[in-house]
């Protein structure tokens, strides 16, 4: 890595990202089959930062919880975490990150704050399919528990994400 700033900083943020990944999953709070954490406030926070490249620390986070280190809610690990209700909503932390990432390339502030809200329904989506499919409930109770439980700390998030986000530029 020595003489590329680049690839550096790309290392040192996806470090730091996962580390805040990490750290906002210990922010957990109970309100049902999945927890409320911090998580998605910081896979949003990387599209400001890292653009498309927040796919990046996405990618390693969810890979280290598959190799056992324990960076999932509630300091779990492991296939069973992704396999159980929240796999859904962490499965969905990949294309979350990508187009909120690629928003953040473009000047305006209305598509932004558009990638920031289709994340949030895509990590909602694939978490609410898979309720659908590992838990076997109904649609209207996975968008209950999948949805509607956390959509006001997530508007929240977006909004801090979107301010936060301004700050940075």
């Amino acid at each position: 890595m020595h003489g590329n700033p680049e690839r550096t900083a790309l290392l040192a943020r996806s470090a730091t990202f996962i580390a805040l990944l990490a750290a906002g999953a210990w922010a957990a709070f109970p309100v049902g089959p999945v927890p409320v954490t911090l998580q998605t406030f910081f896979l949003l926070l990387a599209a400001p930062v890292m653009k498309r490249r927040a796919v990046v620390p996405a990618s390693l986070y969810l890979l280290l919880g598959a190799l056992n280190l324990p960076v999932f809610h509630s300091g779990l690990s492991g296939i069973g975490v992704l396999l159980g209700p929240s796999g859904g909503f962490l499965a969905g932390f990949i294309p979350a990150a990508a187009v909120a990432g690629l928003a953040y390339e473009k000047r305006s502030r209305m598509i932004r704050i558009a990638g920031l809200a289709a994340g949030t329904i895509i990590i909602y989506g694939c978490g609410a399919a898979w309720l659908l499919l590992s838990a076997g409930i109904s649609l209207p109770a996975a968008l209950l528990v999948g949805v509607l439980l956390f959509l006001p700390g997530d508007i929240l998030k977006g909004a801090g994400v979107f301010l936060l986000g301004e700050r940075l530029r």
